[in-house]
């Protein structure tokens, strides 16, 4: 089966795993998804993730994160630039995701990064998705 969004399976992935309660979600590892598993825990939407090395593509292990009364830390996971339908901004109009709660992801020619280091770095780029 060949995948062809797969950012948005890695949303969706996550997501499941929230909903079903797990403890840690496993997805085929890239580098794109490397890198926004480290925004998610630098901005404490998650414990912590591992790259595990089975001498193929290899596997992201994200350990989830939640609240002491159990809910989960992340709402919502939304994927806004799609193949079918990309998403591009310039730096003057970064989306703000719920009042600044949550962050946008976004891909610019410096890298992935939140919206906000975007900001400050003056660049734009495509958005790939809101997370709050």
């Amino acid at each position: 089966m060949s995948m062809t969004d797969p950012i948005a399976d890695f949303l969706t992935r996550i997501r499941n795993a929230l909903k079903a309660g797990h403890r840690f979600v496993d997805i085929p590892a890239s580098n794109l998804k490397k890198q926004m598993a480290q925004i998610l825990y630098e901005q404490g939407f998650i414990k912590n993730y591992i790259v595990i090395e089975d001498n193929r593509q290899g596997m992201l292990r994200i350990f989830l994160k939640y609240d002491p009364s159990g809910r989960p830390v992340i709402h919502e996971l939304k994927r806004v630039s799609r193949p079918g339908r990309r998403y591009y901004v310039d730096v003057n109009n970064l989306p703000r995701v719920k009042n600044n709660m949550g962050i946008a992801i976004i891909s610019t020619s410096r890298g992935i990064m939140t919206e906000r280091k975007a900001r400050r770095e003056r660049v734009g780029g495509e958005v790939l998705c809101y997370i709050w």
